[in-house]
């Protein structure tokens, strides 16, 4: 009766924090389809229903452009970070020496580091290199930010596969990098998936990075066009809404699709 109980109240509080979590979507859902003359309470939709706030903030917020950039940001990252934290986190996770846990410890380090505390020399160091206003700077920069995390994840996970799959692939002539990309590599799907999300939603809504790094037009990504656009429609809360909507979309429905694999990740990765 008591276990029947805690699932109850479980499943309770789990209802009450997803509604709680729920709640500024909605009312943004109801607000991005008023018109600005409708005053009328923000927790009921509206009678007739206004789309011209979406594309209203679609062409002037320009984000088009600002999803193209995040698009091409975030997917070319997110390469990078899947790529390199996997092999990174192969060597350290399969040969526990010494070196390796002081290389781990480290990981663990940077990762308390706070980015903005390294801000100003990032920038000096950027501005002598010229990665300002570039497609390389930032993603250099995001990468490098988002690695530890990725190395972590993956050393974690990694330490749960067998060590006779290796051993099996070596005993039939595969080298040590054929078998990581022929027989770990596949076996990563579920971390990989969390690593996809985690880092992926980090550097679609990355503003402080983009706000310094990112100082032309044309290099804008969808942060520093909603923005600009909330600074310049603070008056017209539909539009400024429906923007936050659009803005949002491309990474709620990337979750969507990985949310199984992300789980999976989640819970396989924390037992070793």
């Amino acid at each position: 009766m008591n276990k029947n109980l805690k699932k109850i109240g479980f499943a309770i509080l789990i209802f009450i924090l997803g509604f709680i979590h729920l709640i500024p979507i909605y009312i943004s859902l109801t607000v991005s389809l008023k018109k600005k003359s409708d005053l009328s309470s923000r927790w009921f939709l509206p009678k007739e229903f206004f789309f011209e706030n979406f594309s209203f903030a679609f062409e002037k917020a320009e984000l088009l452009l600002a999803m193209r950039n995040s698009f091409f940001i975030t997917a070319l990252s997110i390469t990078l970070i899947t790529l390199l934290g996997a092999m990174a986190a192969y060597p350290l996770a399969r040969h526990k020496t010494m070196t390796n846990k002081i290389v781990l410890n480290l990981i663990l380090a940077v990762m308390m580091v706070p980015p903005l505390s390294i801000l100003v020399p990032l920038l000096t160091i950027m501005t002598k290199i010229h990665g300002v206003n570039t497609y390389w700077g930032i993603i250099l920069t995001l990468t490098t930010f988002n690695l530890p995390l990725s190395i972590f994840l993956y050393s974690n996970f990694i330490h749960t596969i067998p060590r006779e799959l290796e051993e099996a692939a070596m005993i039939d002539g595969c080298s040590q990098f054929k078998t990581f990309y022929t027989i770990i590599f596949p076996l990563l799907k579920p971390i990989t998936a969390t690593v996809i999300i985690l880092t992926g939603v980090g550097i679609w809504n990355d503003y402080q990075f983009s706000v310094y790094l990112l100082q032309s037009p044309k290099m804008k990504v969808v942060t520093l066009a909603i923005s600009s656009f909330f600074s310049h429609s603070s008056s017209n809360l539909g539009a400024a809404a429906a923007g936050a909507i659009i803005a949002v979309l491309p990474i709620v429905t990337l979750y969507i699709f990985l949310q199984r694999y992300f789980i999976a990740g989640m819970t396989s990765g924390s037992i070793k």
